[in-house]
């Protein structure tokens, strides 16, 4: 059992750290261009091993894709992380041509792998992988929808001083600013959220996790790591271990929702054949509306970069 993880910067050393800490794999590989940078963070992740105690072993290389042949699963996190005051947007043309060219090496030696993208912006990252690659829906979505609830989970469980192991939530849309909080959806030990906190609270939580990235921009001046990384990972492991896990993922939707050929967040079955089935909620009007809204936000997005690909 291979897992790859493309980009050693934070999120994928913290990725490939999650996966090995876990015994996830037999093997994780770590990729980066930068020459030593994957070896030295894999050595570090694999000198952990006797400390924390797990077997998995993690191996570092510089452009060599070679080394990753045969990955089940490989999670792309490379391209450049966004400055303050820089906008999602702003990275389009510098990330999609690397995010192209690291997919076509991952398809050349690992045909059959499952990919996940959690570079940004991600919904067009995760449009550029399909393009590239020519799988099928279910083989290439992103991570953002894991990380955007894990946030609103925590801020929660934060505000009503319980455990964040007992908040269930979904959230659907683009990753960030236009993302759709579904708070009927949310519940604290199958209890529903609106029962334990006032909709002034919840709607100032919501808020603040629409914002959540840029929240730790303005405090890091770079972006979030553990959480994105771990959320990676946890996308792995359902697959992996074919758990036909219930997440929000990052998916082209098919006729779902009224909608098509649009990347947004969803709710998804994760197995061992990537996504198994797209989960479609009964909306109300008002969640359509906010969906409507991401929809034209990415698919405005999505335009930007065929242009840009001519």
């Amino acid at each position: 059992m291979k897992v790859t993880v493309v980009g050693a910067g934070n999120v994928g050393a913290t990725c490939a750290d999650v996966l090995a800490t876990r015994e996830i794999a037999n093997e994780i590989v770590l990729v980066d261009i930068k020459e030593g940078f994957a070896e030295g963070k894999a050595l570090d992740i694999w000198q952990k091993a006797p400390i924390i105690g797990y077997d998995s072993r993690t191996v570092g290389v510089t452009n060599d894709y070679s080394r990753t042949a045969g990955s089940e699963v490989v999670v792309i996190t490379s391209g450049l992380p966004r400055k303050p005051g820089m906008s999602r947007d702003d990275l389009i043309s510098t990330n999609a041509g690397i995010v192209k060219s690291v997919t076509e090496q991952v398809v050349k030696h690992s045909p059959n792998a499952i990919i996940i993208i959690v570079s940004n912006p991600l919904d067009v990252m995760t449009y550029q992988a399909h393009l590239t690659s020519g799988l099928d829906r279910t083989k290439v979505f992103g991570m953002a929808g894991i990380l955007d609830t894990a946030r609103y989970r925590a801020f929660l469980a934060e505000a009503l001083n319980v455990s964040p192991k007992d908040i269930q939530a979904v959230l659907m849309g683009g990753h960030g600013d236009t993302m759709v909080p579904l708070p009927r959806y949310t519940t604290v030990g199958g209890i529903p959220v609106t029962e334990l906190i006032g909709k002034e609270a919840l709607d100032a939580i919501v808020q603040r996790t629409a914002v959540g990235g840029g929240e730790l921009v303005k405090l890091m001046g770079t972006s979030a790591w553990y959480a994105p990384g771990a959320a990676a990972a946890q996308m792995v492991e359902a697959i992996v271990r074919d758990q036909r896990r219930v997440f929000p993922v990052c998916v082209k939707l098919e006729g779902e929702y009224g909608m098509d050929g649009v990347y947004l967040g969803a709710p998804v079955i994760l197995g061992k054949n990537g996504i198994e089935k797209v989960i479609e909620l009964q909306l109300n009007d008002d969640e359509k509306a906010l969906l409507e809204t991401s929809r034209g936000h990415v698919k405005e997005v999505m335009e930007a970069l065929d242009k840009m690909n001519g």
